[in-house]
């Protein structure tokens, strides 16, 4: 059966966003926004929110599973003649709105110009949401908290299978298979994303697609991954390598791992994203590293993999508690390889709790 992840404080909040942006309605279209206002885990659908009411719209390969899920939703269906633009009209209609907030940037710009053209409400009374529905998922509730500690639980639990397989010979993507063989084998719906693992030089790539290439001794492999609980995602990274390690691989993993720690350490509500990001930017770049750590410091996680607030030098948002981030620093050298390290974290009232178990020691195997 599966969990309902809507419940009727998302609803309320959803509708006080509507009253204090002057909307009479919205339409949600992404995913995740209508998982978590209304329940329904379905896809290619709409949620229509009005002040009174709360609508699903979908086809009729979703209309039961809408039926079971949508809490406090009614539902309404696709047919011949009848499409998304046209239950859009009818409902407008019914509840006379006259301003209609929209997610532009979870709808194609086609997408959005036939719904706008058949519900008959004028563009100019069409207001971009900007993305305020997402920002009622940026703190999680303790029962959130708990789906996401049970997919990191998961993934820790991979991590410790996936050491006994590391061995020359096995391919990256066969790293890759096994990981979520054993994640979904042990609870997990699906991945959070599509599995990391780099060896050798390609470690050097923060998001390489896994080959084909077998694991050598003197191989950096990084290995990031993550998946599905309930709904939520889980996410983590660990660098091994495989045989001894070498003095300049072990002076840039310690720099890694020290920058990590400093964050964890000093990370905490009130900092806005951009100082979480500074906190181990300052020490790769006190280590001679800077221009090898080219991403971000971390990013929220809860029913996507990516979510807003991050820990980037472009977010001015303030962290709060009940947030969800990655911790995850690393260094990049093209010719000689990478290490991230990567941890999720939960923000408490003076600091963070780490979800995340599995070893952070330099491990040569």
């Amino acid at each position: 059966m599966r969990q309902r992840t809507g419940d009727h404080s998302a609803l309320l909040r959803a509708r006080e966003l509507l009253r204090a942006r002057g909307l009479d309605a919205a339409l949600a279209a992404r995913p995740a926004n209508i998982r978590y206002i209304s329940g329904f885990a379905g896809t290619e659908s709409y949620l229509y929110l009005s002040t009174e009411r709360a609508v699903i719209l979908t086809d009729s390969r979703y209309t039961l599973q809408a039926e079971k899920e949508g809490k406090d939703c009614q539902v309404r269906t696709i047919g011949k003649g009848t499409g998304y633009g046209e239950l859009l009209a009818q409902l407008l209609s019914e509840d006379g709105v006259r301003t209609l907030g929209f997610e532009e940037d979870a709808l194609l710009y086609g997408t959005a110009a036939e719904l706008q053209e058949k519900s008959g409400l004028p563009a100019g009374q069409w207001k971009p949401l900007a993305g305020a529905l997402s920002t009622l998922r940026a703190v999680k509730s303790a029962e959130e908290i708990r789906k996401i500690e049970e997919a990191e639980r998961i993934g820790d639990a991979a991590f410790s299978y996936i050491l006994e397989e590391l061995k020359p010979g096995v391919t990256e993507l066969q790293i890759a298979a096994k990981l979520e063989y054993f994640m979904k084998s042990h609870g997990a719906e699906g991945t959070s994303f599509d599995t990391i693992a780099a060896s050798g030089l390609h470690s050097a790539m923060p998001h390489a697609v896994p080959t084909d290439k077998p694991l050598e001794k003197g191989d950096f492999v990084t290995m990031d991954f993550g998946c599905r609980y309930q709904g939520y995602c889980s996410d983590m990274t660990r660098t091994v390598v495989i045989g001894k390690a070498d003095a300049r691989q072990k002076e840039v993993y310690q720099v890694v791992l020290e920058a990590q720690e400093a964050a964890l350490a000093s990370l905490r509500p009130g900092m806005t994203g951009a100082e979480g990001d500074r906190l181990a930017r300052a020490v790769i770049e006190e280590a001679g590293y800077g221009e090898y750590f080219g991403h971000s410091l971390g990013h929220s996680v809860g029913l996507e993999i990516h979510e807003k607030p991050a820990l980037s030098s472009r977010e001015e948002t303030v962290l709060a508690p009940g947030m969800i981030e990655t911790v995850e620093p690393g260094i990049y050298i093209p010719d000689f390889g990478g290490v991230r390290i990567e941890d999720l974290v939960v923000l408490t009232e003076d600091g963070v709790r780490n979800l995340t178990r599995s070893p952070k020691n330099l491990i040569e195997l």
